[in-house]
């Protein structure tokens, strides 16, 4: 079952993730019931003539900031197949976007978060005492990176 986080503009002015929080504290607490199922709502409201894209826009992202520096295995709940991991890695990485292209993640900027999330993400699931290898795979190939078998016997997983 989906679960919906609707954020408000004002939530997002005063870079408030309380709500949010207190959604997410629920669902981790039993977080494989409800893996890959959350996906954002986002309410702010633009000027007509206002070009941007929502992960464009400072103030979200620095809202998406501060949320995934509470939970960097966020990752781990979000709607990859409606495209909620590509929205969120967007909130997260410099981009630019072409109207045509889409989003145009900056290379090495993307590598750099992908190999934090890879860390981040194992070790929080062997943590949980959680084989984390074909998640973590399945979600850097949502990202365009393929990990093989020998960077996770490097690494011990």
């Amino acid at each position: 079952m989906t679960t919906t986080l609707t954020v408000t503009a004002e939530q997002i002015f005063a870079v408030n993730t309380l709500e949010a929080e207190t959604v997410i504290d629920g669902l981790m607490a039993d977080w494989r019931e409800h893996e890959k199922q959350v996906k954002f709502e986002i309410v702010f409201p633009r000027e007509a003539m206002d070009p941007r894209e929502l992960s464009e826009i400072a103030e979200i992202r620095l809202w998406f900031i501060r949320l995934d520096a509470k939970y960097p295995g966020l990752p781990l709940l979000l709607d990859w197949q409606s495209g909620e991991l590509a929205r969120y890695v967007a909130m997260l990485v410099p981009h630019q976007f072409h109207p045509k292209d889409g989003i145009q993640f900056n290379p090495e900027a993307l590598e750099i978060f992908v190999m934090h999330k890879v860390f981040v993400v194992l070790n929080w699931l062997r943590s949980q005492d959680i084989s984390g290898r074909s998640r973590v795979q399945g979600m850097t190939q949502m990202l365009g990176y393929e990990l093989d078998d020998e960077f996770f016997k490097v690494l011990g997983f």
